[in-house]
């Protein structure tokens, strides 16, 4: 095991991740206003390099609800501190890392004098981390934990196939996996289902000196770190009960 692929494979995940957000977002992006399916695939696409980056030595374990969810089911603990430390850490950086591609566009995040609503400064949270677009915390909790099964589940279900892992073909399925669940479960909340992909980001947007960066709103922030880590638990669970 090496955290340091843990670390570099989240970085690269989050840079494609935040990249695409900020994409859509900013408006001197050329990409402004591609739409929700392009963020799914840039995801997707983020884990796809990611997890094939940390794949030889980590398994590509990028996400600490994962971690949770394979721990549950075979009872092994040892890396579970391990592992979320540098999923985290690398999480930051990614963050750091697709702040700076967009610095420019980030810049330029002002109001003008002649500006429409339209044309004015845009909310930036959104580019790093999670936002629900109705605040509800039981609804946007359950969202999270059910976004999360139907991630943790199918990935532990993967160990069943014979080669799929041996083949890296793994990796490939897990990314359309995700590029799926954005489109399918990723309206209500923005489908964070990684409490490293949410918390890391979130971090550096609060310190980042971006003009009219808005709230961090840590105040939302427990529930894409709470429901990702339940619904790993819980896909061990019922992994282990059921197969």
């Amino acid at each position: 095991m090496s955290n340091g692929d843990i670390f570099v494979g989240t970085a690269i995940l989050i840079l494609f991740g935040a990249g695409v957000c900020a994409a859509v977002t900013l408006r001197h992006s050329e990409a402004r206003a591609s739409g929700w399916i392009v963020i799914a695939f840039g995801w997707g696409f983020g884990v796809l390099a990611g997890a094939y980056t940390a794949a030889p030595l980590s398994g590509g374990q990028l996400n600490p609800a994962v971690t949770i969810g394979i721990a549950v089911d075979t009872g092994k603990w040892d890396k579970v501190w391990v592992y979320p430390l540098g999923e985290t850490v690398g999480a930051i950086l990614g963050a750091v890392l697709a702040y700076l591609v967009y610095l420019a566009q980030f810049q330029a995040n002002v109001r003008k004098e002649g500006d429409s609503d339209s044309d004015g400064p845009v909310p930036t949270l959104g580019i790093f981390s999670t936002v629900p677009e109705i605040r509800n915390p039981v609804a946007n909790l359950l969202t999270e934990i059910i976004a999360t099964i139907a991630l943790v589940l199918p990935i532990l279900a993967f160990g069943l196939t014979e080669g799929l892992g041996e083949s890296g073909t793994a990796v490939l399925v897990v990314s359309l996996l995700v590029v799926g669940i954005g489109c399918s479960l990723g309206g209500p909340t923005g489908y964070a289902i990684n409490p490293a992909r949410d918390l890391g980001p979130r971090i550096v947007h609060t310190f980042l000196p971006i003009p009219n960066k808005g709230t961090s709103d840590w105040g939302y922030a427990w529930i894409p770190v709470a429901g990702p880590l339940i619904g790993g638990a819980l896909a061990g669970l019922v992994y282990n009960a059921a197969f």
